[in-house]
């Protein structure tokens, strides 16, 4: 059994004392890939330094966080796309990207004039975008729409022609979830969430979502899922998340691990 992590920042400093042993514990876990999603300039060096240390097992993505949103964020965008631009990146997407608006508004329309400039990144370089909303479904659904005009031509060769990637975190509702595999290229990214006693995850994925189209993430150190909630996540606890799963759709873990690799691998290619 292997297991892809697909959102994991195991790069940061919650992690500088003993990465080697998570690493480990994760690898024990079947994990046999991590993607670890970027935040902001700083976070690059760290993050590429562990890909380099873990080659084929840790791969970057490189994006501006909504959180990260400063007043510098044009040029640190425009530095990101410089690395872009090198037809030899590491890169295998661009996020973590998005809207986040839980604890302000202050910075609205620059939140979304940032994720709109770099959902045209994803188009122009082919790359899927990992896609972070918090408290902004509506928002982040109409960007994402005005960006993919022909997102459901699914035949296309081209490849500027539609966007893929991940909803990382989902957590909503089947209104929610409906209106987002509409986009039929992306994939719901499921983390700890859902093993959480009073989720009501478990029923909207039971009723809306197909395994064919979720793939599992930890967003370590965050959101760790039961039994070690209120713990530091980390990678080796997505098995946790898969065991879950296999629970609700009732399968086998072997089956849900297996189909969740699958569709990882076929929204992040450049991770083969």
């Amino acid at each position: 059994m292997t297991i892809i992590d697909t959102h994991s920042h195991i790069y940061g400093e919650e992690f500088r004392e003993d990465i080697f042993e998570v690493v480990t514990r994760a690898k024990e876990a079947g994990v046999n890939k991590i993607f670890l999603p970027n935040i902001n300039a700083a976070s690059i060096s760290p993050m590429l330094e562990l890909c380099r240390a873990y080659p084929g097992f840790c791969y970057p993505t490189i994006g501006l966080h909504p959180e990260d949103i400063a007043d510098d964020w044009r040029e640190v965008l425009a530095e990101m796309e410089t690395r872009l631009k090198d037809t030899n990146h590491p890169f295998i997407g661009v996020g973590e990207v998005g809207l986040d608006y839980y604890w302000s508004r202050e910075l609205y329309e620059e939140q979304q004039e940032a994720f709109a400039i770099q959902i045209d990144w994803a188009l122009e370089y082919n790359l899927p975008l990992i896609i972070h909303t918090r408290d902004a479904h509506r928002e982040m659904v109409e960007i994402v729409k005005s960006k993919s005009p022909n997102n459901k031509s699914l035949n296309s060769k081209s490849s500027n022609s539609k966007l893929t990637g991940v909803f990382h975190c989902f957590s909503g509702s089947e209104e929610e979830a409906r209106e987002l595999l509409d986009f039929p290229d992306f994939m719901l990214g499921i983390g700890g969430v859902v093993t959480f006693k009073k989720s009501k995850l478990p029923e909207v994925l039971r009723s809306t979502v197909p395994l064919n189209r979720i793939v599992v993430e930890t967003d370590s150190p965050y959101m760790a899922p039961v039994p070690y909630r209120g713990k530091r996540n980390e990678s080796a606890y997505v098995k946790a998340v898969v065991e879950k799963l296999a629970e609700i759709y009732g399968v086998s873990v072997s089956e849900v691990a297996e189909i969740t690799s699958n569709n990882a691998l076929k929204t992040f290619p450049r991770a083969i």
